[in-house]
């Protein structure tokens, strides 16, 4: 070993190593700079890195080489050698990284630097399908619905049959119904067959057309008309899907069988209601945001087409959804609104049994109303067995892993519920929500830039990136350029309300504060990033008193405290509620009381039971520390929630923006804070639950 080292010494292979090693490392740094600013695939970044891998074992061959000759100096054939090996590593790795993909994303990650990575190309099964969107070919544009729901029950009875994999309805709707470069499409959406479709109605007639192509051939392997009037529509969709499965040679099981073949209504006109309600219910569900004014459509078609036939099953199982769309993503967390959804899920059940929609949105009730993760679980369960290839089982099964601190089980499963929707923005946009809340930024910015990109209405990604850059960095530009973008009275500004308060509190700007709570109309602003609902004019309130309108912010927080009382009374078990009344104590000097409706929210939603949105509830109660004058605890709030996951509501760059921190800005225990937690690195992920 002796000699060994010695010989090691005098050919300076330690010195040949570390500057080897001096010279890669700002290597790429350099690329790394330059490809971010010109958007090189990620491919060739991985590239350059491998190149001088290799290249490291060539410098300690040459260096050994010239030991032995007794000299240190490289001559200029040998540069050369050297240039030429990095080269040819360089090219052939460059290769490889082309022909073998190494992400899932339907347009390419590698192609597209805003593309979150996801797991490797995996081979497409012969037995796979996608359904484009149908073509309306009426004469009255107003029944594209009709078209678009046809598709829809056409695409959900393919889904039923087992051993078909089948494209969930959200990946294929920014397809034209009838495009050229089919073998493109089918590629990017992992499938070897399209179903292609139109539909034209007109009066009580109905045509619809279909056909089945091999895109990786071109070839039809299947076509069919179906005229028929409105009163024997029922049962096309099965009768399509049976076909479909026969062409692809797929064997339907006795289970399968009995899920295409049930006809849901005989009635035409909740037929056509029902169709109508999807319509509006799929777009609330495409972009959560506008949950509140779509979805109170839906529930009006559906209540209409539940009047027309009582036993529609699948109406119901909807209907149940939709009131739990309003319950969480419209603030309207009343013990009505979760009645009304348990009501219309048991009709569906005790209508169908093996319902699987209805055992679907039971999931939902028991998630999203009550936290119960093992009932939900258990109705995902049954769901999965009748959707077996329904992303949103999937996806919701990840979103409970999250609540439940199994951050890795949560990114896994998000990625498994794109197996079935490979171009659906939504779980790429959870996925980013996840990034963000363990504080790893970078990634969670490069999968909101890829929801955004996948999405049919990109606003609410594009908001959720620039606000994950104040998070990050502390720069409000992004967000600033972004609401500037969304139009005068569009449905985007609207429900970007709370974006244009928190850019205008944060810049200190506190009339325009004022003046974005009074414009927006509703009674309460679901917080950024997160599921807490406070009244609207909370805000109003906070951004008065900031301006100096202390009279106005005083009466406000009048007003406010005796609904908060009412509320509470109403449902004591709701944290939100006891937030909103903690807010208000301390806005009128109510010290203890404010103290005491903070401490009860976080015992109502403690981090054991959501290890998501319990940091968020803590966060507020920091606040209402803050406010009601308890700076001591509030500051052991902010070091417990700095050193956990809870990137979403408290980040370094964000305390130093936020004015509600201002009374601690002077105090040391602050300032250690902020510097001990400005280059602490992104929380890891776990599989237990978070404390």
């Amino acid at each position: 070993m002796a000699e060994l080292l010695a010989r090691l010494k005098q050919r300076k292979l330690v010195q040949w190593a570390l500057a080897y090693v001096a010279f890669a490392f700002a290597l790429i740094q350099v690329v790394d700079v330059v490809a971010s600013q010109f958007g090189w695939p990620e491919g060739l970044r991985r590239g350059v890195t491998l190149t001088l891998a290799v290249g490291f074992f060539v410098v300690l061959v040459v260096a050994w080489y010239h030991g032995e000759k007794g000299r240190q100096r490289v001559s200029g054939p040998e540069l050369l050698l050297i240039a030429l090996v990095l080269a040819t590593g360089g090219a052939l790795v460059w290769r490889f990284e082309r022909v073998v993909p190494t992400t899932g994303s339907p347009d390419g990650a590698q192609r597209n630097p805003g593309a979150i990575a996801t797991a490797p190309a995996i081979p497409i099964p012969a037995k796979s399908i996608a359904v484009l969107p149908f073509e309306n070919l009426s004469e009255d544009k107003a029944n594209a619905y009709f078209a678009d729901g046809m598709q829809d029950l056409i695409l959900t009875k393919l889904a039923d049959i087992g051993e078909l994999k089948v494209i969930s309805r959200t990946s294929t709707a920014k397809y034209k119904s009838h495009p050229d470069d089919l073998r493109i499409i089918a590629q990017q959406l992992g499938v070897a067959t399209i179903l292609e479709g139109s539909v034209q109605k007109a009066g009580n007639q109905v045509l619809i057309n279909v056909q089945l192509i091999d895109a990786r051939t071109d070839s039809h392997l299947w076509a069919e008309s179906y005229q028929r009037n409105l009163d024997n529509i029922f049962g096309v969709e099965g009768e399509v899907a049976q076909k479909v499965a026969e062409a692809l040679k797929a064997k339907l099981s006795p289970a399968d069988t009995a899920r295409v073949t049930a006809v849901p209504t005989q009635n035409p006109e909740a037929w056509d209601l029902y169709l109508r309600a999807l319509a509006f219910e799929n777009r609330a569900k495409d972009q959560y945001a506008l949950t509140r004014s779509e979805m109170p459509q839906a529930i009006d078609l559906l209540q209409q087409s539940l009047a027309k036939d009582p036993d529609f099953a699948l109406a119901d199982a909807l209907l149940g959804r939709a009131h739990m769309y309003m319950y969480f993503f419209a603030s309207d967390r009343t013990a009505a609104r979760l009645a009304a959804s348990k009501a219309a899920i048991d009709r569906a059940l005790s209508l169908q049994p093996d319902l699987g929609e209805a055992h679907l949105s039971q999931a939902f009730y028991w998630y999203w109303g009550f936290r119960d993760y093992a009932r939900a679980q258990a109705e995902l369960g049954l769901a999965r067995k009748a959707l077996p290839h329904d992303y949103e089982v999937e996806e919701i099964s990840a979103a409970i892993a999250r609540r439940q601190g199994r951050w890795q089980q949560a990114l896994d499963g998000l990625q498994e519920s794109r197996v079935y929707d490979p171009r659906n923005a939504q779980p790429v946009f959870e996925t980013g929500q996840t990034y963000a809340a363990l504080r790893r930024y970078p990634e969670a910015d490069r999968a909101y830039a890829h929801a955004a990109e996948l999405s049919l209405n990109p606003t609410l990604g594009l908001g959720r990136r620039a606000w994950n850059t104040v998070l990050w960095k502390g720069d409000l530009a992004p967000l600033r350029t972004w609401l500037a973008t969304l139009p005068t009275a569009s449905e985007e500004r609207l429900y970007s309300e709370a974006y244009y308060f928190k850019s205008a509190w944060f810049s200190r700007d506190y009339a325009a504060a004022v003046n974005a709570v009074q414009e927006s109309h509703s009674p309460a602003w679901i917080t950024v990033n997160g599921n807490t609902a406070l009244p609207r004019r909370l805000y109003l309130a906070w951004a008065l008193a900031a301006a100096g309108e202390n009279a106005k912010a005083a009466a406000l927080y009048r007003d406010l405290h005796a609904e908060a009382l009412a509320a509470v009374r109403e449902r004591p078990d709701d944290w939100d509620r006891h937030l909103a009344l903690g807010f208000a104590a301390a806005g009128l000097g109510m010290k203890d009381e404010a103290l005491r409706e903070g401490r009860r929210a976080a015992e109502l939603l403690p981090i054991s039971r959501d290890a998501f949105a319990g940091p968020e509830v803590l966060s507020y109660v920091a606040r209402i520390d803050v406010r009601a004058g308890d700076n001591d605890d509030a500051i052991a709030l902010l070091q417990q929630l700095l050193a956990m996951p809870a990137g979403l509501w408290v980040s370094p760059a964000m305390l130093r923006l936020d004015p509600v921190w201002d009374p601690l800005r002077n105090d040391p225990r602050f300032q250690v804070l902020l510097k001990k937690y400005a280059d602490a690195q992104p929380v890891a992920t776990t599989s237990g639950v978070s404390t």
